[in-house]
């Protein structure tokens, strides 16, 4: 079977009526019996079971920790701390105590050089990137109207082009409608010629 669709639906909303509330059941109706008549589409529960999830141990624990609502603990601020050693401590511990005193100093030097740099230059850079973020904003806003702007010229232009051929279609639809009533009184007077010639055959047959 052919999967290119020859089917084409018209729309002529200022042509033509709304449909009344008798003709739009009758027009669901046959969308149902057709649809009922059409085979399947393939729906959301012919589709195969998803497989179960794999997750790494590092996942499986994240996963786990937001389940509970505990509190996410990415970064350990106690290697920030610079607590002195007690006068008991140990030369190991002491060393311990000497590298977070340099890690805490290292924090608050670089700490130190970003304010200075932000207290320099970021009212500059804020500004910079505003006007960024406007410039963006006028370019989205010119698309938006030219868009909204190009609906309207196509609604302009469909109505003005079904203005043009509406006497048309109306006097093709009142042709049509008298054609096939022309067909049906056609129809019902061959019938009834028919039965005619049938009845008179069948008295001739009697006689």
């Amino acid at each position: 079977m052919s999967s290119i669709r020859t089917t084409v639906h018209e729309s002529l909303p200022y042509i033509d009526a709304e449909p009344s509330a008798a003709e739009r059941a009758a027009a669901e109706s046959l969308i149902a019996a057709e649809l009922r008549a059409s085979p399947p589409s393939p729906s959301s529960s012919a589709l195969p079971s998803l497989p179960p999830p794999s997750f790494s141990p590092l996942m499986s624990a994240e996963l786990d920790r937001i389940a509970s609502k505990q509190p996410l603990k990415a970064i350990d601020l106690t290697r920030y701390e610079s607590d002195p050693p007690s006068p008991s401590s140990t030369p190991p511990e002491q060393r311990a105590a000497l590298r977070r005193a340099y890690a805490a100093a290292t924090y608050v030097e670089g700490r130190h050089a970003h304010l200075r740099l932000l207290d320099a230059y970021g009212r500059n850079a804020w500004l910079v990137g505003n006007w960024g973020l406007e410039a963006e904003v006028r370019t989205l806003e010119r698309e938006l109207a030219a868009a909204r702007r190009d609906v309207d010229l196509l609604t302009v232009a469909r109505r003005r082009a079904q203005d043009e051929v509406a006497g048309e279609l109306r006097g093709l639809d009142e042709a049509w409608r008298r054609g096939v009533a022309a067909v049906v009184e056609t129809e019902i007077a061959a019938e009834g010629l028919r039965r005619q010639v049938q009845e008179r055959q069948g008295g001739v047959e009697g006689e």
